[in-house]
């Protein structure tokens, strides 16, 4: 976050920023805003304080683009500490730091794989999911109840990085709404421990990963089918209703019409077609 950029113009803008630990996600956005001199501006998948990693930040138009994004499995670098407990699951809230018993590195590997399935568990109160609008973290640190319900989370692929004792780092790809901290706290349970979270880092959202801020093509990343349209372009930019008749594709479903300059979100249902976004600018 060394450079400033000037944009005059408020053009749309999608890129993937690094957010620090201790800050919250939403702070991270204005300093965002403020480095790109645009107000208009929105971020995907929110990190707590606590976490840091890459975050997707859209401007302009492309913050009407989130829903469709290619965004999971997310992936994350977590270091779980044997033998300390928090009230948090992470180093904001220790309770007390215990020795404990050295593991061998083959027993840990074999723990983690047994995780790499569908788990019923329930999130940390200070997780970022929001109950009536706010989110947890916030209600819990101001030492108010918090009461979630169990969640599911899908751990696709786990991985062993190293072990020095206490701590073990891994990596592990979920699904949408999985909270790592939870993922600690049954891994240090499973090998008969207790432990909490000293680092957790963001790797990637599905195919967003941190590139030194490089503008992406928001084309590049939508989870949409291509429908071939064979009418008239100045329809689209001026939204005017237009005819099933004119597209390739007729069944059901959200679709892409792309043009050189922008591109459009339809929706065919019962032969009726209808705009979810529409004349979204490309540059």
């Amino acid at each position: 976050m060394q450079k400033r950029f000037y944009n005059k113009d408020k053009l749309n803008k999608l890129v993937v920023v690094y957010k620090p630990i201790y800050i919250s996600s939403n702070y991270f956005l204005n300093k965002i805003k403020r480095m790109y001199k645009n107000k208009k501006a929105g971020f995907s998948g929110t990190l707590d304080p606590f976490a840091c990693g890459c975050l997707i930040v859209a401007f302009g138009q492309y913050t009407k683009l989130f829903k469709y994004f290619k965004k999971t499995p997310k992936t994350y670098r977590a270091v779980l500490w044997l033998g300390a407990r928090s009230y948090s699951d992470d180093l904001e809230n220790i309770i007390d730091i215990k020795n404990s018993k050295i593991l061998g590195v083959d027993f840990i590997k074999e723990k983690l794989q047994k995780l790499q399935t569908s788990i019923i568990y329930k999130p940390s109160i200070y997780c970022a999911k929001k109950i009536n609008g706010v989110r947890a973290y916030t209600l819990a640190r101001k030492g108010e109840l918090v009461t979630l319900k169990d969640e599911i989370m899908t751990v696709s692929k786990i991985k062993f990085i190293s072990y020095s004792h206490p701590f073990i780092t891994f990596e592990a790809s979920v699904s949408e709404g999985s909270y790592i901290r939870s993922l600690g706290q049954i891994l240090a349970k499973r090998l008969n421990s207790v432990g909490t979270l000293s680092c957790l880092e963001r790797l990637n959202e599905g195919e967003f990963f941190y590139d030194n801020l490089n503008s992406l093509d928001p084309l590049d990343y939508l989870d949409l089918e291509q429908n071939i349209y064979t009418g008239t372009k100045e329809w689209l930019e001026d939204g005017k209703k237009i005819s099933i008749e004119h597209l390739k594709n007729k069944s059901n479903g959200k679709y892409l019409i792309i043009f050189d300059d922008f591109f459009s979100i339809i929706e065919i249902e019962n032969f009726l077609v209808k705009y979810i976004l529409n004349k979204v600018m490309r540059k």
